[in-house]
């Protein structure tokens, strides 16, 4: 753990606890940062936040704007969280800013600090454009204490974090559209009919008016790269830089943002082909696993998607390169406890990959228990002591293609082995 996220951990409540009546008074005890931030663009939604957000400030820094962004959780360092004007905030500022945070209010949670941390930067930092990850749900998320955003992006809502959102895809879209302001354009990306309704009522309810992917702009593969129309223009468009057929969505959604915000097609462009948005479908070639794997003949990914529509998309990737190239496919696989492990393993039957289970720090799923839950949704699947055990015994079973996945701390902890996958 880093010096900055053991400081956190030591000195504020850890629970999740959705309310923002603590939050507020900090951000009012501290003179309300969140209303002197740049332009924001507050994005919430289940999977593809962090992706857009990538490709977002891609864009924005190709047409030469100053970009703030406040993204969670980490990977490897906490001060990835926090990015001012394109530059990771270093530790003896964020020091400062977390004694002055403590000085005025010692009881809000880590989260709660780490968003009025990252407010009070960007509020004493010049740039153009700050763009907002939210952190769980919208409503009652510690950063939905912005009342005024330039623009909302709602990304994919899927079932996940049921314990504090619901259990029905309605009630959480309806949670997500928190971030829905009066006045304020929301883009909002291809939803399921039941999380678009409850999109489209929180929006009225407030008076914002939408964008709609699949209605008001869509995207697709075409001809070696991606197709993007609008009512008023259509953009042949590079692959985006990130991997996988959903990424052309996210892509999309950052492009309609881009189009809002009136940044030029030649941003865009670069924007798309530059972004880099770590342990999403990384491609891992260096490092003690990807050395490992390459000395085996084998591909090895990584990819931090850890609910049942992130299986899909990595399903969906996988049939793909299968049908290009088919190999003996294995998964490392490691989730956290509470995440819906039946459903991830569901949406990755039909791959047939054998599955190797590890833990990690912090509230890992026990390997044996998830592998018996791979086991009953049709996979081979075997519990292994180690990240590097478990890539050993894929390489001897045969695997030419191997994938760690279920969790994004998990991906953190590989990529925190080398500073050749993690250059940042």
């Amino acid at each position: 753990m880093d010096a900055i996220s053991a400081r956190l951990r030591a000195r504020h409540p850890q629970r999740i606890d959705l309310s923002l009546d603590r939050m507020r008074a900090l951000c009012a005890a501290l003179d309300d940062p969140q209303h002197r931030l740049p332009p924001v663009v507050h994005v919430a939604g289940t999977n593809g936040k962090g992706s857009t957000v990538a490709f977002l400030r891609a864009m924005a820094e190709a047409a030469g704007l100053r970009v703030h962004a406040y993204t969670s959780p980490h990977l490897v360092r906490f001060n990835e969280r926090i990015r001012l004007a394109g530059r990771l905030i270093e530790d003896d500022p964020l020091n400062v800013i977390l004694d002055r945070i403590e000085t005025v209010n010692g009881q809000a949670t880590v989260f709660e600090s780490t968003t009025a941390a990252a407010f009070l930067a960007m509020a004493e930092t010049p740039a153009d454009l700050a763009i907002v990850e939210v952190g769980l749900g919208g409503v009652l998320d510690a950063t939905n204490v912005i009342e005024r955003p330039l623009l909302s992006l709602i990304t994919p809502v899927d079932l996940d974090h049921a314990e504090f959102l619901g259990t029905d895809l309605a009630t959480i879209a309806g949670e997500k559209a928190g971030v829905l302001k009066a006045g304020a354009p929301g883009v909002i990306a291809r939803q399921r009919p039941e999380a678009m309704a409850a999109i489209q009522r929180a929006a009225a309810v407030v008076g914002a008016p939408l964008t709609v992917m699949g209605a008001d702009f869509d995207a697709w593969a075409e001809a070696g790269g991606v197709a993007f129309q609008a009512p008023d223009r259509l953009l042949d468009l590079p692959t985006p830089s990130l991997a996988g057929e959903h990424q052309i969505d996210n892509a999309a959604l950052a492009v309609a943002a881009a189009l809002e915000l009136d940044l030029p097609e030649t941003a865009i462009v670069e924007g798309l082909r530059t972004a880099v948005w770590p342990a999403r479908l990384q491609r891992l070639t260096g490092g003690p696993y990807g050395a490992a794997a390459r000395a085996a003949g084998a591909e090895l990914w990584l990819d931090g998607g850890h609910n049942p529509h992130a299986g899909r998309a990595l399903a969906a990737f996988l049939a793909a390169r299968q049908a290009r190239a088919p190999m003996p496919l294995a998964l490392i696989t490691g989730m956290l406890a509470n995440k819906d492990a039946g459903g991830f393993f569901e949406a990755l039957r039909e791959t047939g990959a054998h599955v190797f289970t590890v833990g990690f720090d912090g509230a890992a799923a026990e390997p044996a228990a998830l592998a018996a839950v791979a086991r009953g949704h049709g996979l081979g699947a075997m519990p292994a002591g180690s990240v590097q055990q478990a890539l050993d015994r894929a390489l001897a079973w045969g695997a030419g293609r191997v994938v760690i996945c279920g969790s994004l701390y998990l991906a953190g902890e590989v990529l925190g082995a080398s500073r050749e996958t993690w250059p940042v």
